[in-house]
């Protein structure tokens, strides 16, 4: 038996009509051949991405990633620093 693939827009849609409330999940999961859990597995993934996409507009990743890039800054900082001292040694010795 091969396995379906679904793509996020079919994901998506599955969800959005099971959340409109005008059938049951089981005739949902009938109709599309999903399992129950699954759907509720899909369910529970879209409400949680957006309530972190509407969450002072910034996700766990996101502030990683400033983490990341603020300690990146400080490290070029640093090495702007130390170039700008060896030119000025490079030039004096001459």
């Amino acid at each position: 038996m091969t396995r379906r693939v679904w793509t996020i827009e079919q994901k998506a849609a599955i969800v959005l009509e099971g959340l409109k409330g005008e059938s049951k999940i089981v005739d949902l999961c009938r109709k599309y051949q999903i399992s129950e859990a699954l759907y509720y597995k899909w369910r529970d993934i879209f409400l949680e991405g957006g309530k972190n996409a509407l969450s002072n507009g910034s996700t766990n990743r996101d502030k990683e990633l400033e983490s990341k890039i603020s300690g990146y800054e400080q490290i070029i900082g640093q090495k702007t620093v130390e170039l700008e001292a060896l030119k000025k040694t490079l030039v004096w010795d001459k």
